[in-house]
This record gives structure tokens, sequence and C-alpha cells, in this order.
């Protein structure tokens, strides 16, 4: 008895015998937004920093080329993650919501990678002066580097950001946060 209604239940709803994705595997972004969205953010974050930079007249900087290939990269490198937190922090949620977290997890996520290649750019030059690897002066050595280089990035580089990256960020929030509901319905 109990087994007949089951399979009336699956004859008349096919869909509720397939297993639902989690929450988790539902957040990836598809291959189509990294290969897509991902060099088109990190373009628009050199680009960003090009105009800031122009804009303040000091273009011809020395070191252009260096902070175009940071800015894109950490755009290049943000993108896949922050669409997934955005994603995973607002599924089932309002227009609204979701536009919020894409919002956060964008400048977070593009904020935070930059500074992070930062980072790893500042310590390289400094670790002729470290004393040897894995000793416990090292481990401070990198850790104080570290966190020098990213509180000078936030007071520094967080600047070249503005005034594109910011319209930037409010697209791409929107056209995500809508284009989610589209998909998720």
């Amino acid at each position: 008895m109990e087994e007949e209604a089951a399979v009336r239940a699956i004859a008349e709803h096919p869909d509720a015998a397939l297993p639902r994705p989690s929450r988790f595997t539902h957040s990836f972004p598809t291959l189509r937004e990294i290969l897509i969205g991902a060099p088109c953010w990190g373009l628009t974050m050199a680009l960003s920093a090009w105009l800031a930079l122009w804009l303040r007249e000091n273009d011809a900087t020395f070191h252009l080329k260096s902070i175009l290939v940071l800015y894109g990269s950490g755009g290049l490198l943000a993108w896949p993650p922050s669409l997934f937190a955005a994603r995973y922090a607002a599924r089932g949620r309002t227009t609204s919501t979701r536009f919020a977290a894409f919002l956060l997890c964008l400048v977070a996520g593009t904020i935070g990678a930059t500074a992070l290649l930062f980072a790893l750019d500042y310590r390289m030059f400094y670790a002729q002066w470290h004393a040897a690897a894995g000793t416990r002066t090292w481990f401070f050595q990198l850790a104080f580097t570290s966190a020098g280089a990213i509180y000078q990035f936030l007071v520094l580089g967080v600047r070249l950001y503005l005034p594109l990256a910011v319209l930037a960020l409010v697209v791409a929030s929107l056209a995500l946060a809508r284009s989610d509901a589209r998909q998720r319905r």
C-alpha cells in the first residue's frame, strides 16, 4: 500500500524523486560566468586604477604597468569566490538582499584579493632582509610585513578604485541580483 502511494507520488511529480542541489553546490558560478565575468571584472579594475591615476595626473608613473597588472589580477582572482559567497549568502532572498550581498562580496573580495597580491609582492621585496625561513623571527617578520602591506594598501590603494570601480560595482551587483532572480525561480 505504501509502495503504491510512493510510486503514484513519483508518477505525479517526477521532479520530487530527484535530489535537490544543496545550497553549497547551487552557489557555484558557471564556467561561462567565470570565463567571461572574471576577465571583464579584472579589466574594469585595471581601468579604474588607470583612470584614478590619470585624474590625479599620476598616469606617467614609473610603475604604471605593475599597478595595472596588480589591480587587474586582483579583480580577476576575486570574481569567482565573490560570486560564490554572495550566492551562498543570499540564496532564496529578495532582489534587494541579493544586490546587497553581491555589493558586499564584490567589494570585500576585490579589495581583499588585491591587498593579498600587494602583500605578496611587498613581502618578496623585503624578504632579502628577513631571517632564515622557518625560524620564529621569520614568522614574526612575515606576519608584520604582511599586515603592514595590507594596511598600506587599504590606506593608499583603495582610492584607485574611485570613481570607475564604484560605478562598475553597482552595475554588476544590480545585474547579478536581477539575473539570479530569473535563474532561481
